[in-house]
C-alpha cells in the first residue's frame, strides 16, 4: 500500500546510543492554532517558498504550466490560488528555494528504508531502545498504512511508537495498539469547549480513546503543548495531572514549550498563522506546570 509522507527525520536519544527514525504522515484530524507541523495538515502536496535562497534567475517563472509565478518590483511572486503544487518549479531551482512537501511512498520502500539504521536501534535497556515513530500531522489518518507499516517493522522486530492527537475512531486507534509498543498521546486541553476554540473539535473521543487504551494495557507517554494564556492554567494542568495519575499504563508526561518558529513555517508553506505575536513560555511557567505533575506523582519532562 503507498501512503504519503512529508518528512523522514533520524535522531540520536539524548540519553543513550539509540538512534530513532521519525516518519511524519501527510493528513490531520485537528486543526491547532499553534501547529508547528503545518505542512503536515492537508492530505496532498504543498509547496514551500524559501525567499532567502532565491537568486532570481526567474527559472521558475518560464517553467510553471500555471502561470502561478511572476516578477513584481524585483522580487518573484506565487499566486498560491493558482499554484497546484506540481512540483515543475523546485525541479527547476537551481538554489533550491522551492520544495514540494508530500510524496507517495510504498510501505515495503519505506521499510527498506529505514532499516539502513537498523544496526543503532536495539539496546539492552529498554529507556534507550531505538526504533520507527509515525507521527504527523495524524499518522492515524491514513490508517491502513500506518497499520501495514508498523506490522512490517513488527515483524522485523523493530520498536514503533505512534505520535496521536487520539482524533481517530476507536477501532482504528484500538487496532492500532496492536502493532506498536507506544503511544505519544497529546493532551491539549480538558475543558472541550476550549479544545473545540483552539483546535476545531472537542476533546471527548480524545479522551474516550485515552481510556480505552489505558483499559487495555497500552503503554502511553502524555504528551502537552504548553501554549501560554491557551492551556497554561494551574486548573488544566491539574485536570491533565488527575487524569494521568488515575490511568493505568501512563509512562510520564512531555511538557512541549511552544516556540516561534511555527509561525515562520507558516509563512514558507503559504498558510495563514493564526497566533500572530503569541510569546514562548519562560523557564518558570515551565517549572511551575513540572512541578503540578510532580504533586500528582507524575514524573514530568520539559520537551522530548
Amino acid at each position: 500500500m503507498t501512503g504519503r509522507i512529508f518528512d523522514i527525520k533520524r535522531f540520536s536519544l539524548h540519553d543513550g546510543p539509540g538512534v530513532r527514525v521519525a516518519i511524519h504522515l501527510k493528513g490531520c484530524a485537528l486543526s491547532c492554532l499553534w501547529c508547528h507541523n503545518p505542512e503536515g495538515i492537508s492530505a496532498g502536496p504543498l509547496l514551500m517558498i524559501r525567499p532567502e535562497l532565491c537568486i532570481g534567475c526567474g527559472m521558475c517563472i518560464r517553467s510553471c504550466p500555471n502561470n502561478a509565478i511572476s516578477e513584481r518590483e524585483g522580487k518573484i511572486v506565487t499566486d498560491r490560488q493558482r499554484c497546484t503544487a506540481c512540483g515543475v518549479c523546485a525541479e527547476q531551482c537551481p538554489a533550491n528555494a522551492r520544495e514540494i512537501c508530500g510524496v507517495d511512498m510504498d510501505a515495503a520502500e519505506l521499510v527498506k528504508a529505514v532499516l539502513a539504521d537498523e544496526p543503532f536501534f536495539h539496546s539492552d535497556d529498554p529507556a534507550k531502545m531505538g526504533g520507527v515513530t509515525l507521527s504527523g500531522g495524524e499518522p492515524l489518518a491514513q490508517p491502513e498504512f500506518c497499520i501495514e507499516l508498523l506490522d512490517i517493522l513488527g515483524k522485523k522486530g523493530i520498536h514503533r511508537v505512534i505520535d496521536t492527537s487520539g482524533q481517530a475512531s476507536e477501532e482504528v486507534i484500538c487496532r492500532a495498539a496492536e502493532y506498536c509498543e507506544l503511544f505519544l498521546y497529546d493532551i491539549k486541553h480538558m475543558d472541550s469547549a476550549k479544545h473545540r476554540e483552539y483546535t476545531g473539535a472537542g476533546n471527548e473521543l480524545v479522551l474516550s480513546n485515552l481510556k480505552e487504551l489505558s483499559r487495555r494495557g497500552s503503554r502511553i507517554r502524555i504528551r502537552v503543548p504548553f501554549i501560554p494564556g491557551l492551556n497554561t492554567d494551574d486548573e488544566n494542568i491539574n485536570a491533565i495531572a488527575g487524569l494521568a495519575a488515575s490511568l493505568d499504563g501512563i509512562d510520564g508526561v512531555n511538557i512541549l514549550p511552544y516556540h516561534k518558529a511555527a509561525a515562520e513555517k507558516h509563512k514558507r508553506w503559504g498558510i495563514p498563522y493564526r497566533l500572530p505575536g503569541m510569546r514562548e513560555p519562560t523557564e518558570e511557567e515551565l517549572r511551575h506546570a513540572q512541578e503540578l505533575f510532580s504533586k500528582r506523582g507524575i514524573v514530568a519532562l520539559i520537551g522530548g
